[in-house]
């Protein structure tokens, strides 16, 4: 539901969908807490994940913010997400000790309701509603974004990550508990795994985009994810190599996690970014779904072992795809507002924009009032397209 949400977003407007889906994962998680066979925690499950919102909430953003802001609006959203997920690892199985998974479903059920009087009480409501390319799946435009090699390399990476979190997942929680630690105690391996991996990975970020050595970085942490899951798949009946490679695993993941969504940016032309987004997000979610299904058969019919093995060589087949990927431009993207910008020599503006020193691509749309820019942030020269920007607005 994902991508029709996002365009039915456009035509009935943004806080009646994200409502809707709201209502409908918090229904989800309802049916789940209520069930007493595994088949109705599945149904509440599967009513939950109907609720997508992701894409009709990154378009409402983008109705709220200007143009100049939207970069760091999104980026706000993506650390909330990452946030998120750390908060929901550690807290989830010291609250499932106290009140049981269903427990936890009814919790998620009480936390959509809140989110819905957010919406509908504290987030403003946008003055308009328009498409925007950089944060909105365009339907015309996405057998170019499949057309695109580059692209579709970072769509398969972003698939075997989720496909090894999840499938990991599957057994992990299993195999910690058998090495002798109760699941509501499993907080104290979470929490600090996370939190030093998170602080790891800092300077590597750093590296990557500053000293733009990205494709290094990236490609290394790829390794870092396989030899990860090979020590898991050597060590799956040992709490403390079990703890050791967890901990290598979230490096690797958490490294992933934040370079993928900067090489899609990077990649993809900047009126297509969110066409290469929703593409991007669908692989995801595609991945954790083969790495659960793909995880539980495994478990089941070979052994925790096999799950580890399994995600080594899928991340192997990542390695030998992002081995000949080109190295990404350093290009960051701009929006530039049109509005007040006149219609004549359309053709003369956007040539004096990439005259402009750090301007490298310009993809105009007049009709949407908005420019799509790539740049070289470090060799940008803002005062000479401000000059320019201010010599062709309408007084």
């Amino acid at each position: 539901m994902q991508i029709p949400f996002g365009l039915l977003s456009d035509r009935f407007g943004r806080k009646k969908i994200i409502i809707i889906g709201l209502i409908l994962f918090s229904a989800g998680s309802v049916v789940a807490a209520v069930s007493t066979t595994i088949y109705g925690v599945l149904l509440g499950r599967a009513i939950q994940g109907g609720g997508a919102i992701a894409a009709a909430i990154m378009a409402l953003v983008a109705d709220l913010t200007q143009e100049v802001h939207r970069t760091k609006a999104m980026a706000t959203i993506g650390a909330s997400i990452g946030v998120s997920f750390g908060v929901a690892i550690t807290l989830g199985p010291l609250i499932a000790g106290y009140v049981g998974v269903s427990g936890i479903f009814w919790l998620t059920g009480v936390l959509a309701i809140l989110a819905i009087l957010v919406v509908l009480f504290i987030v403003p409501n946008p003055k308009k509603s328009i498409v925007h390319r950089d944060t909105e799946l365009v339907p015309n435009q996405i057998f170019k974004v499949l057309k695109n090699p580059d692209l579709l390399r970072l769509d398969y990476g972003i698939f075997i990550l989720h496909l090894c979190l999840t499938a990991s997942f599957v057994v992990l929680p299993l195999l910690i508990r058998d090495a002798g630690l109760a699941a509501e105690s499993h907080w104290k391996i979470y929490l600090p795994v996370l939190v030093t991996s998170m602080a790891v990975i800092v300077p590597f970020v750093i590296i990557a985009e500053k000293n733009r050595k990205m494709k290094r970085v990236f490609f290394g942490a790829i390794t870092t994810l396989m030899l990860a899951n090979l020590g898991l798949f050597k060590f799956f009946d040992d709490l403390y190599g079990l703890i050791g490679f967890l901990w290598l695993f979230f490096c690797g993941f958490n490294l992933l996690e934040a370079t993928l969504p900067s090489l899609i940016s990077k990649t993809a032309p900047g009126d297509l970014k969110g066409t290469a987004m929703g593409a991007y997000s669908s692989s995801q979610f595609m991945g954790a779904f083969v790495g659960g299904a793909s995880g539980g058969w495994l478990y089941g019919e070979l052994g925790a072992e096999a799950v580890f093995l399994f995600c080594a060589i899928a991340t192997g087949t990542w390695s030998l795809v992002a081995l000949f990927m080109k190295a990404p431009k350093h290009l960051a993207n701009m929006l530039l507002s049109l509005e007040n910008i006149s219609e004549e020599g359309n053709a003369e503006f956007t040539d004096k924009l990439l005259n402009i020193v750090g301007v490298e691509e310009v993809t105009p749309h007049f009709e949407e009032k908005v420019a799509y820019l790539k740049v070289d942030s470090q060799r940008l020269q803002k005062e000479s397209l401000q000059q320019l920007i201010n010599e062709w607005s309408i007084n």
